[in-house]
């Protein structure tokens, strides 16, 4: 399974664990340019909720990676972002 890693704060992070939040934005930036659009595919997505060791982390299915405008409640801001569309919780 290909996976992609992300690390999210708290309201976020709870948001998509309630299923409210149903997409996941990134930046036009050359590194997530890199990592999000060069030709892969991601099963699913690891959400962690911050960099402690004993982080809360839970597995989502990945349903595709493409360009537009998020939704502002959400995080996403004015300009195209990346959306990473989400699923089913896995994990």
């Amino acid at each position: 399974m290909n996976i992609l890693h992300l690390t999210l704060k708290k309201r976020w992070f709870d948001m998509i664990a309630d299923g409210h939040k149903t997409e996941e934005y990134r930046e036009m930036k050359p590194y997530w340019q890199k990592r999000l659009r060069m030709g892969r595919w991601y099963d699913a997505v690891s959400f962690r909720n911050g960099y402690s060791k004993d982080a809360r982390k839970m597995l989502i299915e990945c349903k595709g990676v493409f360009i537009g405008h998020g939704v502002q409640a959400w995080g996403a801001p004015k300009e195209e972002v990346y959306i990473i569309q989400l699923g089913a919780q896995i994990e």
